[in-house]
């Protein structure tokens, strides 16, 4: 079994690991097997997402129990991880029904986080959200317009039913950002640097206690994140290959033509109104960090970067797990190599140079920038930087486009979610 670095996901190593798969690659794949081994990825990729969550709940619950500095920077750290194999589950999203009527409960974003624990005074919040600024762990019951609600008791349960309470959508009480919020805390910095910057005694019981309610604070902390592991339980369950009656065997009964439909769609819509247009237009445009994705942990480079590879992963067939080992197989790339080896080395090449683009976020956070500092308005290079990245995932959806026509998917329009490009 091949093991691979972290790094070699996002370098060199990868490319290299492509280029031997692809020499080795059975001559002939049919459609039927594409679509597969794309049911295949999706629950490695769901059941990496729920391992590394896991991983996310045994850091949280050490550091409740024992709260230190150092302990919630570990936790922090295993967030951080398990954003990575999330993130390239979004792939999965656009095309399969089930996941986005799923995914809000996991990855809402923006979310008005007064509506969670404390915030400064100067918090900005959606226009007529009576929930903006409720918090929960402040206080043991709510009233959000004509509702009042129990609070007292904070579990998983009580969680999912606060979201978009009122009917707004920015109240977001639970997943990957109500977790990151816990973490870190607002990120008071604007567009210069820096990150949210919580201290570890707002989780510390007794007299030590900051802000307030630590006790409640660590009980929310605890519920969320067991909320996220069951969540992730059910959507890699829909994907198992053991199972009955599931999604998967849903979307294998289905003609290949639909099949390779969702593929594509999926793929294109996150390409372009998702991640170019949702992600890093508004943002860029606006000039807003309220629009970041992970804005708490100045992680934005990473999601947007793992979005990308998730794109990336279903049009190869390759997939490097939490594990290190590789996974591959049957491949859109394959079939379009059987139709026309020429384009497929030109696609291949559009594909190889959105990931670069893309990675370039990555680079300039190395180097000090991070994505709040390059949307802002002053800094025309890194401006520049994103909207490279933007024009190469448009260029990658005219590439997906293209894949389509050649496997015989027509009309395949991918959501632009009401963006120009």
């Amino acid at each position: 079994m091949q093991t691979f670095s972290t790094a070699q996901l996002v370098g060199v190593g990868l490319t290299a690991t492509l280029s031997s798969t692809f020499a080795l690659a059975a001559p002939t794949v049919t459609s039927e097997q594409v679509i597969t081994h794309y049911a295949d990825l999706a629950h490695a990729v769901y059941q990496d997402s729920r391992i590394t969550a896991q991983a996310l709940q045994n850091q949280v619950e050490a550091f409740v129990a024992n709260p230190s500095a150092m302990a919630l920077e570990e936790t922090k750290q295993a967030w951080l991880k398990a954003r990575v194999h999330y993130q390239q589950s979004e792939v999965f999203r656009f095309g399969n029904a089930i996941v986005d009527d799923w995914e809000g409960q996991l990855n809402a974003w923006p979310l008005d986080e007064g509506l969670i624990d404390y915030v400064d005074a100067d918090y900005h919040f959606e226009m007529g959200n009576g929930g903006a600024t409720a918090n929960i762990i402040a206080n043991q019951q709510l009233q959000v317009g004509g509702d009042v609600i129990d609070v007292s008791t904070i579990t998983p349960e009580l969680i999912a039913s606060l979201n978009e309470i009122g009917g707004s959508e920015a109240n977001v009480a639970s997943g990957y950002h109500a977790i990151e919020f816990l973490l870190w805390g607002q990120d008071l910095n604007g567009t210069n640097a820096g990150a949210g910057n919580r201290a570890y005694t707002d989780f510390v019981v007794g007299e030590s206690c900051t802000n307030g309610a630590c006790d409640r604070r660590s009980d929310y902390l605890t519920a969320v994140t067991q909320l996220l592991v069951d969540d992730l339980k059910w959507m890699e369950a829909q994907w198992s290959p053991n199972q009955s009656s599931n999604y998967r065997s849903e979307l294998l009964a289905e003609s290949t033509d639909e099949g390779l439909r969702k593929m594509l769609f999926g793929m294109g819509s996150l390409s372009l109104g998702e991640l170019a247009g949702e992600r890093m237009k508004v943002a860029l445009e606006a000039n807003s960090t309220e629009d970041e994705h992970d804005c708490f942990s100045d992680n934005t480079h990473n999601s947007h970067y793992y979005n990308e590879q998730g794109i990336y992963n279903v049009y190869t067939g390759l997939y490097i797990r939490q594990d290190g080992s590789l996974l591959s197989g049957p491949s859109l790339h394959d079939l379009v190599t059987q139709n026309d080896k020429q384009q497929a080395q030109q696609i291949q090449s559009q594909f190889d140079n959105t990931r670069s683009e893309v990675r370039q976020l990555v680079f300039a956070a190395e180097q000090g920038q991070h994505f709040d500092q390059l949307i802002a308005s002053q800094n025309q290079s890194g401006n520049e930087i994103v909207n490279s990245a933007i024009i190469a995932l448009v260029q990658q959806t005219a590439a997906i486009e293209q894949v389509a026509s050649i496997v015989g998917v027509d009309n395949l329009s991918p959501d632009t979610a009401d963006h120009d490009f």
